[in-house]
C-alpha cells in the first residue's frame, strides 16, 4: 500500500502521516516513509534519533549535479538514482525513513535538472519497493501539476474546517482527478465535533473517510519537541481506523 498525504500547509498533514506510519508499524507491517516536503520535519514528528542531523537529498547540491549530469541549460531526464535508496534510508524498528525534501529556489531561476533527480528518486521507490509506503508532500498542489504521485494507490488530503483549506483541497482533488488517480480521499484534522464535519461536507461534497479530533496535547508536546504518540492516545486510535478504511479499500 502506497499513501501520499498532501493539503494546504499548516493543516497537521505531517503529524497524521506520522501516526499513519506507526499504526503500519504496530500491526507489524514494514514501512517506509518519505518527507518530500521543503520543509521537512517527518523525522522529529516519528521520533528518529538525531532527527535534527540529517539532511534533505534536495539540499545535497553536490549530488544533485552528479546526477543531473547538468551542463548549462541540457541535464538528463532521467538520471541515475538506484544506489540512493540504501545509501540515504534510516530505519527504526520495522519503519525506514527517507528525507527527500524538496527544491526551493527563491526567484534563482529553473530547477527542471534538480527536481529531475528528485522525481525520477520518487518514481523509482514508488515502483519498485516492496514495502508499505506514505509518503509526506509538499503543501498545496504543485507535485500533482508535476503527476510525482500519479502512481500511488491513494492520495490522502488533509484539511480543517476552515475556507482555505478546503479551497486548497478542491484543487488538489480537481488536479488529482485529472490524473486518473486511484483514490482520492479526505481526511479531517482539528475537528471539534459535528458541526465541524458537516461544514466539510456542506462545501467539499465529500465526507472525509477519517477524522483527528482537535488536540491541546498534541500541539504541546510538538512545541516542546516531545515524542507526539505518547501525547494523545486518541489520536493513535484514530490512525489505526483510517488505516483500517483504507486497507478495506486497496
Amino acid at each position: 500500500m502506497k499513501i501520499a498525504v498532501s493539503g494546504k500547509g499548516g493543516v497537521g498533514k505531517t503529524t497524521i502521516a506520522a501516526f499513519l506510519v506507526k499504526a503500519m508499524a504496530d500491526r507489524g507491517r514494514r514501512v517506509l516513509a518519505i518527507d518530500a516536503d521543503p520543509s521537512p520535519h517527518l523525522a522529529r514528528a516519528l521520533d528518529f534519533p538525531r532527527a535534527e542531523e540529517i539532511c534533505p537529498i534536495a539540499e545535497m547540491q553536490g549530488l544533485i549535479q552528479e546526477r543531473s549530469e547538468r551542463d548549462g541549460p541540457f541535464f538528463r531526464l532521467n538520471p541515475r538514482v538506484n544506489d540512493l535508496p540504501e545509501r540515504f534510508i534510516r530505519e527504526k524498528g520495522n519503519i525506514k525513513l527517507m528525507v527527500l525534501g524538496a527544491i526551493q529556489q527563491g526567484g534563482a531561476g529553473c530547477a527542471c535538472a534538480e527536481n529531475a533527480v528528485l522525481r525520477t528518486l520518487l518514481n523509482t521507490l514508488l515502483l519498485s519497493r516492496e514495502e508499505d509506503m506514505v509518503i509526506d508532500m509538499e503543501a498545496g498542489v504543485e507535485h500533482l501539476g508535476r503527476g510525482t504521485v500519479a502512481s500511488v494507490d491513494c492520495l490522502l488530503v488533509v484539511i480543517q474546517p476552515y475556507r482555505g483549506s478546503l479551497e486548497t483541497a478542491n484543487k488538489i482533488l480537481a488536479l488529482g482527478r485529472d490524473l486518473k488517480m486511484n483514490h482520492l480521499e479526505i481526511v479531517a484534522n482539528q475537528i471539534h465535533g459535528r458541526e465541524d464535519l458537516d461544514y466539510i461536507q456542506e462545501n467539499l461534497g465529500v465526507e472525509p473517510i477519517g477524522a483527528f479530533l482537535a488536540s491541546d496535547r498534541i500541539r504541546e508536546a510538538e512545541r516542546a519537541g516531545l515524542p507526539i504518540y505518547e501525547a494523545d492516545h486518541t489520536f493513535g486510535k484514530s490512525a489505526a481506523d483510517l488505516l483500517t478504511v483504507l486497507e478495506q479499500m486497496a
